[in-house]
């Protein structure tokens, strides 16, 4: 048992790889549909490229949304309207009618005969507007649309839309029946006593309505004709007609929708895994081979993982909601996130990978593909400085762009013309690139959950207002100058040989802050000529040089500084000795051990950390430079940085030869430039 712990211990960073590997694999599996997939690809009005296609089973051919829409609309204009009828208010009218007339015409100057004739006129009216019933509203159904009216929950009646009397029409009505037979006096209070007393009594029933209606679009029949089994669909160079097209498509729907038995559910299973272990698998290996430092760290591989796992399932939620919609997720984001905190080629892997995994669940996945892949090449390639504005502006304005000609090159492929073209889908990949300006506030949101640093926070700790570094300007002012100088050197040489000049221009500034705890031991703060290393012994002056860098890590850790950064306070020094007191101690005892006198390390282990120890040694020792020339310069640079080489500080430093003397060039340079150096003219 502790046999098995100790080997669990010793490759506990292995064992959480596996683990991360397996779960992310069973996570995107699990999101993938778990159906068939029809193995064809196919276009209407383009030729069929594949071998001739024989029916691998009986099946049915299924309608177009087109030939459903139509039927759907032939049984929505002849299906039934329901409309509940109420008697009462018949009668009821009747009764006001008879009150209403004998209180206006009953002491006019006319006779009983011609009122008599008159209140007949408006009964005959009144039977007329109530004979199949007055509306309560006006509905926009043609006038040989069937009705039903309904009494009681049963059928009183069935008519036509027009036998129904719409209230608006009253007037006309009015006007119609009480012609020129009557004076107008009489007509108009006719009117007026009609429209005080006539109410509707029909109203639309709407729930017996769309029931009826949801009836009748049940019985409508999803298919038309069957095909037999190894029966010919299409042949190789036959093009894609109508017919054709809703074959195909009726046996790419058996395929992707048929009830898998539980052998065949799990055979697809089994193969989806082994697809998609496969893909993260390379991801794996690309790390293990090109990027150790990520792969050996499991916070960075963590991170990847779970942004390549994060756009998987944002595209499949959307694909789920409607597919239609699937160009608004930002997929750019991805190789964005990982180029900011890794590399160019690491996002652009990652992301190529992740589009192939998406190929197995979005529809057209050969465009969308293509479209995804060109839009993230263009993504590396455009967005330099991901920390300038501008920059992020327009690079997501051309990746939008990009979208927009690709997928308007492939919609002329397919359809040979323009007409049809989706401008909605322009909308949606403006959306996007929208949603790709998401970038900046996720990175921040990155940086405080995985602990890992960007260039955005490096640019805010290379402002030299910051507190930490206006501490140390206050407190150690020649330590402060000296970090300038240091950084300023170490940019130089990052940008000669294609480093990260803003990560090792931030270490240059905070690599010494651990010297504000003591700055009068060290020689650039000694202001007033006092030199508190002559009360101290050459032993005890060493501990105190050598202290800064372990004080500096403290004060790094305290004030949150980012790792990346404390690495070059671990490192600037390496392991190399405090060799002015080891001198001075060494004339004075033979007998020294030099552990005693060394720096802790770690010593560099990259490209960054090795050029700002070079670059602190030079610039800290050529203020020691008396007289400085050309020649003297280049000596004092080969000098100083090949002791280092010869001590073994840039062993686990990933930097060539040719890298170091690139480095020397731009030293040498900057160096003459400083103590504003001329060419020697000869005598």
């Amino acid at each position: 048992m502790k046999t098995l712990l100790n080997k669990w211990y010793k490759n506990h960073a292995l064992v959480y790889k596996i683990l991360l590997f397996l779960v992310t694999t069973l996570f995107i599996v699990y999101l993938f549909p778990k159906t068939g997939k029809f193995r064809y690809s196919f276009e209407k009005g383009k030729p069929w490229q594949s071998e001739n296609l024989y029916a691998p089973f009986n099946f049915a051919i299924k309608k177009s949304a087109e030939e459903i829409r139509e039927q759907k609309e032939d049984i929505r204009s002849s299906s039934p309207v329901y409309f509940d009828i109420n008697l009462t208010v018949k009668d009821d009218i009747s009764s006001d009618y008879l009150d209403k007339f004998n209180a206006i015409f009953k002491d006019t100057a006319y006779t009983v005969a011609q009122n008599s004739v008159l209140y007949d006129k408006g009964k005959l009216f009144l039977e007329k507007l109530y004979n199949h019933g007055v509306l309560n509203s006006d509905y926009e159904y043609t006038n040989e649309r069937p009705i039903v009216l309904m009494e009681s929950n049963k059928i009183h009646k069935r008519l036509q839309y027009s036998d129904l009397f719409e209230i608006n029409q009253l007037r006309n009505r009015l006007e119609s029946h009480f012609d020129s037979s009557i004076s107008e006096q009489r007509k108009n209070k006719m009117i007026s006593l009609f429209f005080d007393i006539v109410k509707p009594n029909v109203s639309l029933n709407e729930n017996l309505t769309n029931t009826t209606l949801e009836e009748d679009f049940s019985q409508i029949s999803l298919t038309r004709g069957s095909i037999e089994k190894d029966q010919l669909i299409i042949s190789k160079g036959q093009v894609v007609e109508e017919e054709e097209y809703n074959i195909l498509n009726s046996l790419k729907s058996e395929y992707e929708s048929q009830i898998w038995n539980s052998a065949n559910y799990n055979l697809v299973l089994i193969a989806y895994t082994l697809l998609v272990a496969l893909a993260l698998l390379m991801l794996l290996l690309f790390l293990r081979k090109y990027r150790l430092d990520v792969f050996l760290n499991n916070t960075k591989v963590t991170f990847i993982f779970f942004n390549v796992a994060l756009m998987i399932l944002l595209t499949t939620l959307v694909i789920n909601y409607n597919s239609q919609y699937i160009y608004v997720v930002p997929l750019c984001v991805l190789p964005l996130v990982l180029k900011a905190f890794f590399d160019a080629r690491l996002g652009l892997f990652a992301h190529v990978l992740t589009v192939l995994l998406l190929g197995f669940i979005v529809p057209n996945s050969y465009e969308y593909m293509f479209l995804q892949i060109i839009a993230g090449i263009v993504t590396i390639l455009t967005v330099s400085e991901l920390y300038k504005r501008a920059n992020l502006f327009i690079s997501v304005g051309q990746i939008t762009f990009i979208y927009i000609i690709s997928y308007f090159a492939f919609f002329v492929i397919h359809e040979g013309q323009l007409i049809g073209l989706k401008w909605e889908t322009f909308g949606l990949f403006i959306l996007s690139g929208l949603a790709t300006l998401f970038v900046q506030p996720l990175i921040y949101i990155y940086e405080k959950i995985f602990g890992l640093v960007s260039d955005v926070s490096l640019l805010e700790l290379s402002d030299t207002n910051t507190k930490l570094l206006k501490e140390l300007s206050n407190r150690a002012p020649g330590t402060f100058h000296h970090s300038l100088n240091v950084a300023n050197l170490a940019e130089a040489s990052a940008n000669e040989i294609g480093a990260n000049a803003m990560l090792v221009r931030v270490g240059a500034l905070y690599h010494d802050i651990g010297k504000m705890k003591n700055p009068t031991y060290f020689t650039e703060n000694q202001s007033t000529g006092i030199n508190p290393h002559q009360e101290l012994s050459n032993l005890e002056s060493a501990k105190v040089i050598v202290n800064h860098v372990i004080k500096g890590i403290e004060i790094a850790k305290k004030n949150n500084l980012p790792d990346r950064v404390i690495d070059f306070i671990r490192t600037h020094h390496g392991t190399s000795l405090v060799y002015y007191f080891y001198m001075k101690e060494k004339s004075e005892n033979e007998d020294i051990n030099p552990d005693d006198f060394s720096y802790p390390g770690p010593t560099p282990f990259s490209k960054e950390t090795a050029i700002l120890m070079m670059c602190d040694s030079l610039e800290a020792a050529s203020k020691s430079m008396k007289e400085p020339t050309t020649t003297k310069i280049n000596d004092f640079v080969e000098n100083i940085i090949d002791k280092q080489m010869e001590s073994g500080q840039f062993l686990n430093a990933n930097i060539t030869f040719k890298e170091i003397q690139s480095i020397k060039k731009v030293l040498k340079n900057k160096l003459a430039n400083i103590y504003h150096l001329r060419i020697e003219y000869p005598e």
